[in-house]
């Protein structure tokens, strides 16, 4: 039996009982023996957090630390910058866990699923909670592949604060900025840690400067590296004017020593150091007014005086009003710097109670979540994430409270609070405090079960996935009857497909993968039906006039307007009923069936008899909108893609002219270390199974991201042939 699993975060504002933020960030699907602790096997773990041996210790300090010593943070990046690297050894220095995972050995706490040990790569967030110098950390480990960017928004929205990592050899890439956009929505404030810089090809300038100018951010370099890519072997700390050396010798990194720079042992070092120091304070000094203050007054005349839990405060500040981000480097896989990362999470990072989240809710019981186990726990105090169990109905987003009553008194405490307003509406229900945006699917293809006795089973699982992954969509083609699946990418719909077979026990079928076209219309007409119908001894009797015509503005849904003519008191009674024939109509086009956008409907006349009902009103108008957008010159819409390939310079021909024949658009060409970064655009019907065609071109050197751009007009050559594949005529 399964049972769902809800993150939910904690706010930090004082209750008498056990109250949820409105946020529900994922689930995770587990069984019942889950719920108990347990030591994977494979796996040496230390005990979970307060349990050591068959000792418990005391409730209150594990489960309800203070406030101000708790931090909820995410860990987000790039695929392969070396997040779930990062996350495993931040686990082992502080105790959680008693060996070193490695992803390509597939034994990482937090990369649990099946699909993950396999492929090397996060697909599901997990979150885990540990304990660092007195802090109770709960860290939520983020996917980079951009196939489930939607997993780092549902996470983003429960956290406090985030740790950026970077490949130092590459700086910031396609999916940082996408996460990095994320983080600056939900107002995050961030720390960035330059990981792998042992790599050859790694740069600490280069990464700092990649951070400034492609993410508009003010670094401030809280450490220096002490020599990079093979010479690379510790960091300097500018605010303590300390090196960090970790012994070569030690296989885990957990020994390393603190010194003082010092004039007669290293004197460029501590040349560098106090510059780069005095420039961190009046780099500080312009961002925060009490800082700038205190040095003025106090420090002007020899920063060396400052002390460094002065500007650790006002670095705080910094961080936490986004003006500026932190900068620390290491290399997690060869266990070097992540102690002082943990350090700067406590430090820099904000506690619960310096961010403000007013809505609050009520729930039972309740879960401490350690990656793939948790331990059941009778309450939990403000700030804290946990899980709970039971949510039948719920999805992400869902605004949990305790009654109707509750929720229209939390919207109103809203309104005389000046925060966001809220409609009004006298169904609670349809209130929502919060939600995620998520992305339209750009891929979709056929599923089948083995056997039609399976189907009940198929459309189960299928339930139960799109529940958990809001993304994934499924849907009834109305002329096969078949099952469409609709994802974010090939990796996406893989994984789904994978999971049913394995979770499940379903062999299901997919159909060839397609691309999720939409359609448009290029003139303005009008078209007029009437729908006459008789049901019993009552006549339904509407008669519609309505106009279609394009408009300049990317708009997905239909933009709905009413001419002055029609009657007040008839369109009060009929316009959801209207309105719901209009999207209808639009859901699926005349040229491909595909969903039509950038179209503006208005309706000019309506009559309607008597005693008809809302249905016939909504099939009269979506009919009559059917018939003017066939009237109507037709365009078909594919989805462009954001490409960024990155390249060594002896194979950069070669994927030219490849992208060239995959009507690729390239806009630009960098240069980043010795390798090319080629940044361009390309349809996505263009580059399904191009990674491997890259791997054969590239002899597997070269690596490759990809964003949806915007859906863009089809040449009309492209767009005969495309509608003769589809009609079976070629």
């Amino acid at each position: 039996m399964l049972t769902n699993l809800r993150i939910f975060a904690m706010s930090h504002q004082t209750i008498p009982s056990v109250y949820i933020n409105n946020i529900c960030c994922y689930k995770i699907r587990a069984s019942l023996k889950r719920l108990k602790p347990h030591v994977p096997l494979g796996r040496n773990c230390s005990s979970l957090p307060g349990l050591i041996g068959n000792d418990i210790k005391s409730l209150h300090s594990i489960i309800s630390p203070p406030i101000a010593k708790i931090r909820n943070i995410g860990i987000m990046a790039h695929i392969d910058a070396g997040k779930t690297t990062t996350t495993e050894r931040i686990l082992y220095y502080s105790g959680y866990t008693r060996s070193l995972g490695d992803v390509d050995d597939g034994d990482t706490v937090t990369d649990f699923m099946a699909q993950e040990r396999e492929r090397g790569i996060t697909i599901q967030s997990a979150a885990v909670t540990f304990d660092w110098k007195g802090y109770r950390v709960n860290l939520i480990d983020t996917p980079g592949h951009v196939d489930f960017t939607l997993e780092v928004e549902r996470c983003l929205r429960v956290l406090d604060g985030a740790v950026a990592v970077f490949d130092a050899s590459a700086g910031v890439e396609a999916q940082t900025l996408t996460v990095w956009r994320q983080a600056d929505k939900h107002n995050i404030p961030r720390i960035c840690f330059l990981n792998k810089m042992d790599k050859t090809g790694a740069s600490f300038k280069y990464a700092v400067e990649s951070i400034r100018e492609k993410l508009k951010a003010k670094p401030l370099l809280l450490q220096l590296p002490i020599g990079e890519a093979k010479t690379f072997k510790g960091v300097v700390d500018v605010v303590m004017k300390e090196k960090l050396l970790w012994n070569c010798n030690s296989n885990d990194g957990k020994d390393f020593e603190r010194k003082p720079l010092l004039e007669m042992n290293d004197p460029e070092l501590l040349k560098e150091t106090t510059e780069a120091r005095n420039a961190l304070i009046e780099q500080v000094a312009d961002l925060d007014d009490e800082f700038a203050d205190l040095v003025l007054e106090e420090f002007c005349e020899n920063f060396d005086l400052l002390p460094a839990e002065k500007l650790q405060t006002a670095i705080h500040r910094v961080t936490l009003a986004q003006t500026a981000v932190p900068v620390l480097c290491g290399s997690a896989l060869k266990n070097k710097g992540i102690q002082p990362l943990l350090d700067a999470v406590t430090m820099y990072l904000p506690s619960p109670e310096e961010r403000n989240y007013e809505f609050l809710e009520r729930i039972s019981r309740l879960l401490l979540p350690f990656a793939d186990q948790h331990v059941e726990i009778p309450s939990l105090t403000a700030g804290n994430i946990a899980l709970t169990v039971g949510l039948k109905h719920t999805a992400t987003g869902d605004t949990i409270v305790s009654s109707k009553s509750s929720a229209l008194a939390a919207a109103r405490r809203a309104e005389r609070e000046g925060e966001k307003k809220h409609r009004q509406n006298n169904e609670a229900e349809r209130l929502l405090l919060a939600g995620v945006e998520i992305p339209e699917p750009v891929f979709f293809c056929t599923i089948e079960p083995p056997s039609l006795s399976k189907q009940p089973d198929l459309e189960h699982a299928l339930k139960c996935l799109q529940r958990e992954d809001p993304s994934l969509k499924v849907r009834l083609d109305p002329d096969s009857g078949q099952t469409v699946l609709c994802g974010m990418g090939e990796l996406h719909i893989e994984i789904i497909h994978d999971r049913i077979k394995r979770e499940y026990g379903l062999e299901t079928y997919l159909g060839p993968l397609q691309v999720a076209y939409r359609e448009t219309i290029l003139n303005s007409v009008r078209a007029t039906d009437t729908l006459d119908r008789t049901l019993g001894d009552k006549r339904h009797l509407v008669t519609v006039e309505v106009e279609a015509r394009p408009i300049e503005t990317s708009s997905v849904m239909p933009v709905i307007e009413y001419a002055e003519s029609i009657n007040e008191g008839l369109l009060k009674v009929s316009q959801e009923a209207i309105e719901n024939g209009i999207h209808s109509a639009c859901l699926q086009g005349p040229l491909l069936g595909s969903p039509i956008q950038d179209v503006a409907i208005t309706l000019h006349s309506l009559t309607i008899h008597p005693g008809t009902s809302t249905t016939m009103i909504s099939a009269c108008v979506s009919r009559c909108v059917q018939k003017a957008l066939k009237k109507a010159d037709k365009q078909v819409l594919e989805p462009l893609m954001n490409l960024e390939v990155t390249v060594a310079r002896d194979y950069l021909s070669p994927v030219l002219a490849d992208l060239a024949q995959r009507r690729g658009n390239i806009q630009e060409i960098q240069t980043r270390q010795d390798n090319k970064v080629v940044i361009g655009f390309v349809p996505l019907a263009e580059i399904m199974g191009y990674s491997t065609v890259l791997r054969t071109l590239t002899s597997g050197s070269a690596t490759f991201a990809l964003e949806l751009s915007t859906y863009q007009a089809m040449n009309p050559q492209d767009q005969n042939t495309l509608l003769n594949q589809r009609s079976g005529l070629t």
